[in-house]
């Protein structure tokens, strides 16, 4: 059911008179309702507008863009980095600077659609992106594959072990991974999945994603080497488009000290949910993810009697396969836990 809301769905959420808890969404360390957070995001509203406008490659330049992209090259273990206005942006720029008769694309099971230049399908399983990736590579490896994939796809078939992705002749494709549910979330200090994936034999790598939900603020990122950066930001795709708000970037910046507590108790309640249910195994989870899927309808249902609402609607397209969802948040309290766990545990799910 759909539901309309006035402010933003953070720890709950009313509707029609009655406060619900919300386990959804995708405010995973709970930024964007932290009174901390939004004072240091408003301090910096002030400094540099609500918004800027003027292309990358104007004559006049703000420094932070680049102050950000060197920070964030640097937690996520890249050579270098570029910012955007969107993750979905951040997709598009590397899928339609990518588009020509020098590659092939291949798209991995349950790809995002902001790495699809065009509409396309994707391979359902990674058996059958093996074969047709090497009948190309036998047939036209002049014609280099680039293979596009999000990290975390929330089948739990990629991140943390990314194990049907090593059976990819890894050393004669460029990989294009889509973070945007991992950075900031997992891997060290919040750098998502580029260090894991680096250490693979990888013909080139880059990982693009959005900031909105492991930082939330209102960006796009591209990490990779400096030369493939130097090409994107080189395109009239890139110097057309309107950049990060300044604001936010800068926010990003000084906001560290709040990105590791918040980021700490995130995975306090994530043990907290797991270690209280009867039945963890009935929800498919990732190590150190705060979402975890289950197919059960009733339950859905049950929940939302009970004063919990949780993700649940057709993603990405409206025939797709309905999502169920519990999301963990930072701004979760201990109580709010208890009382999901609890009522899950009653329904011996």
């Amino acid at each position: 059911m759909t539901h309309y809301i006035d402010s933003f769905p953070g720890r709950t959420i009313s509707i029609q008179g009655r406060t619900y808890l919300y386990f959804g969404g995708t405010a995973y360390l709970g930024l964007q309702t932290d009174s901390t957070f939004q004072n240091l995001f408003i301090e910096n509203i002030k400094r540099f507008g609500t918004n800027y406008g003027a292309s990358r490659k104007s004559n006049i330049k703000l420094s932070i863009f680049e102050e950000a992209e060197r920070h964030l090259a640097r937690q996520v273990g890249a050579k270098s980095c570029v910012t955007v206005s969107s993750g979905y942006l951040a997709g598009q720029l590397v899928a339609q600077s990518m588009t020509s008769k020098a590659h092939r694309f291949f798209y991995a099971p349950n790809a995002h659609s902001a790495l699809y230049p065009i509409k396309s399908k994707s391979y359902t399983t990674f058996t059958a992106l093996n074969i047709a990736l090497r009948e190309h590579l036998r047939v036209q490896n002049d014609i280099v594959p680039v293979v596009f994939l999000d990290a975390i796809d929330f089948s739990g078939c990629n991140y943390p072990d990314f194990t049907p992705l090593k059976m990819l002749p890894l050393d004669k494709i460029i990989l294009v991974v889509d973070d945007s549910h991992g950075i900031g979330i997992v891997g060290d200090n919040g750098g998502g999945v580029f260090s894991i994936l680096n250490q693979l034999q990888i013909k080139e790598l880059l990982v693009c994603c959005s900031l909105g939900k492991g930082f939330g603020i209102q960006a796009g990122a591209v990490f990779g080497k400096v030369e493939r950066i130097s090409q994107l930001m080189d395109t009239s795709f890139f110097g057309g488009a309107s950049p990060a708000a300044p604001a936010a970037l800068a926010t990003l910046l000084e906001a560290e000290q709040i990105y590791t507590e918040n980021r700490e108790q995130l995975h306090k309640h994530i043990a907290r949910f797991q270690g209280s249910l009867k039945n963890p195994e009935k929800f498919n989870g990732m190590v150190g993810h705060p979402a975890f899927s289950f197919s059960d309808v009733q339950l859905t249902e049950y929940l939302e009697q009970e004063g919990i609402i949780l993700t649940n609607f057709p993603y990405p397209e409206q025939h797709s396969q309905l999502m169920s969802r519990i999301v963990i948040s930072a701004h979760h309290k201990d109580d709010d836990i208890d009382k999901l766990t609890t009522l899950l545990n009653e329904q011996q799910v």
